[in-house]
């Protein structure tokens, strides 16, 4: 009688255990779906926007997914969405850089999803600089993979940020716009804050053609 207590004990220990292999496999495999089904939806080629900023003017991007098809991606979904419109510069640096995309307008908001940070130190190539007129994506110090929906454009070369930061595209027309925001602007005392009522205003992003843009080159 007790013997076959213990032989009932280990047939139901084994088909619990049978059970809980199938269901990590079976969870696994739909981890793994979703991921295949994510890498399939990324985008890749030359892409284009319309940034218009209020009272400053038309900045043009050319948008390059094949060096950050994620980083892409995330960004022109969000445009798609009209995440953007509305939104503001918030972080401005004269002679660096003009930062923008939180819907917070303080620096410590985003959008929902996080994605991961296409640059070398977090393991991804990407060959484009922090040369002048590039955008590229902010992301806080603590995490490389916490970008969401805040970008910069650099005003200035600084190429110190490369292999750090997911540079995805470039300005093709309207740096001088940029050049504005990053000298008219008012900051506050440390230089790259930007109140509320000064943050310029991006009143829309929209995707543009190739033939939509003027190129500078």
């Amino acid at each position: 009688m007790m013997k076959n207590k213990h032989i009932g004990d280990i047939i139901f220990i084994c088909c619990a255990i049978i059970i809980l292999i199938l269901i990590l496999g079976v969870n696994a495999m739909i981890s793994n779906n979703k991921e295949q089904k994510k890498l399939e939806d990324l985008l890749l080629g030359k892409h284009y926007v319309e940034m218009s900023v209020k009272d400053f003017g038309i900045i043009q991007l050319e948008l390059d997914a094949d060096t950050a098809p994620i980083t892409v991606t995330n960004f022109l979904n969000l445009v798609k969405q009209g995440f953007y419109d509305g939104l503001t510069f918030h972080r401005v640096i004269d002679g660096f850089m003009i930062q923008g995309g939180d819907p917070l307008g303080n620096g410590t908001g985003g959008s929902t999803e996080k994605i991961k940070g296409e640059f070398s130190i977090n393991g991804i190539e990407n060959n484009i600089s922090h040369k002048r007129g590039v955008i590229s994506m902010a992301r806080n110090n603590q995490s490389y993979n916490s970008a969401s929906s805040q970008f910069f454009i650099v005003q200035q070369d600084s190429t110190e940020l490369d292999g750090k930061y997911a540079a995805f595209g470039h300005v093709i027309n309207g740096m001088e716009i940029v050049d504005k925001i990053a000298q008219e602007t008012i900051v506050e005392e440390d230089g790259e804050s930007v109140l509320k009522e000064n943050q310029p205003i991006i009143e829309s992003i929209q995707i543009i053609s190739k033939d939509e843009t003027i190129s500078e080159s």
